[in-house]
């Protein structure tokens, strides 16, 4: 390649870096929009209740713990937002303590930071939170005394607990449509890696069996968020008034979720077998069809996320591949390497049979006899 030719190819990604790094940041802000009104909100309350109707005459620490608390962290979880604030409020308990048995000063400071480092590794296992707990201890500790006495910051910080929690349930962020993309994430891996185990055994090509692997191993990660943004959204739908009525659609998303979980896991182990397997240059195309069966029935399972009643339909057409898992019936006369991964695909149909809803006494049922 001329250098002319590079400098063209190297100026063309820069520019399509530009754009996707512009995408990005008008992504964040565009998913940072629920976060930021709810901060904003519980803010001005606190400020509001400490300042108006307590009469502090600076409620600084109302308004900085209530914006720690929240924060933008996608885990907005009640539990989390009240373990903050009981972390939170301890450090600042424990500094107003200080400053009244032992004063301001170097080893002061030392000694209050340490405790409250420590205190609140053990409410929570998150680091920005001990950061956060840490800064409010220290700005109670430096700044001056609050006409009224210590303890008045005390009273803001239970404020701005309060504040955190009634603003969780009465203004939620909707984590629902962050778990309906991290699960369009996970059945999206699924579906491409599908692919690649069908394009590998219809042509032996064992470069799309790689590939298909390495794509199931990266699943995990999306497993993990859709595992976090889930559980977020389950426990706001159990508080608040507003979100309450879809936790039927979330506890079938995590049904789902608990499903492509084993789906993956058994899809790591044949698909490593099948990467193996066509090595030999022979083509499979009895095996590739089966495995497109499949995928169209998560297709479908993944589509049940927004349309529910969708899951009756992935039932049928999962139920419809189990006669097939003989490999005497789908594999006549095949070596014992093929015939196996016919066998490995029972566990794998009985759990995605589960993820629809069927009891797995059931599913287990359909299995024609091994």
């Amino acid at each position: 390649m001329s250098a002319a030719r590079r400098d063209a190819s190297a100026r063309l990604e820069r520019k399509l870096n530009r754009r996707l790094d512009a995408r990005a940041a008008l992504d964040r802000v565009r998913e940072s929009l629920p976060a930021t009104v709810q901060i904003v909100v519980a803010a001005t309350i606190a400020y509001f209740i400490s300042h108006d109707l307590l009469g502090h005459s600076s409620p600084a620490i109302a308004v900085t713990v209530t914006i720690s608390i929240l924060g933008f962290s996608r885990d907005a979880r009640p539990r989390r937002v009240l373990d903050s604030a009981v972390g939170i409020t301890l450090g600042i308990v424990l500094s107003e303590i200080a400053l009244i048995v032992i004063g301001v000063g170097w080893w002061q400071l030392a000694v209050v930071l340490g405790i409250t480092l420590l205190v609140s590794r053990l409410v929570s296992p998150s680091v920005p939170f001990a950061i956060a707990a840490a800064v409010q201890s220290m700005l109670v500790l430096l700044m001056p005394p609050p006409e009224g006495g210590v303890f008045l910051r005390s009273i803001d910080a239970v404020v701005a607990g309060a504040v955190a929690l009634t603003v969780t349930a009465l203004i939620p962020r909707d984590p629902r449509r962050i778990a309906d993309r991290d699960a369009r994430r996970m059945v999206s891996a699924l579906l491409e890696s599908l692919d690649s185990v069908a394009a590998a055994l219809r042509e032996a090509h064992e470069p799309a069996a790689s590939l298909a692997l390495e794509r199931l191993r990266r699943t995990q990660k999306h497993l993990d968020a859709w595992n976090e943004s889930l559980d977020s959204a389950l426990a706001i739908a159990r508080i608040s008034p507003f979100l309450r009525r879809h936790l039927g659609a979330l506890r079938h998303q995590a049904q789902v979720l608990g499903g492509l979980d084993l789906a993956a896991r058994h899809l790591r182990v044949i698909t490593r077998r099948i990467s193996f397997l066509v090595r030999d240059g022979q083509q499979r195309p009895v095996l590739a069809e089966l495995f497109e069966s499949i995928r169209a029935g998560i297709d479908t399972l993944g589509q049940s996320l927004r349309k529910p009643e969708l899951a009756t339909d992935a039932r049928a057409q999962f139920a419809a591949i189990m006669p097939l898992l003989d490999p005497a019936v789908t594999l006549p006369g095949a070596a014992f390497n093929t015939s196996i991964v016919v066998h490995l695909l029972r566990p794998l149909l009985v759990d995605l049979l589960v993820a629809t809803g069927m009891p797995a006494a059931e599913a287990r049922a359909l299995l024609p006899p091994a």
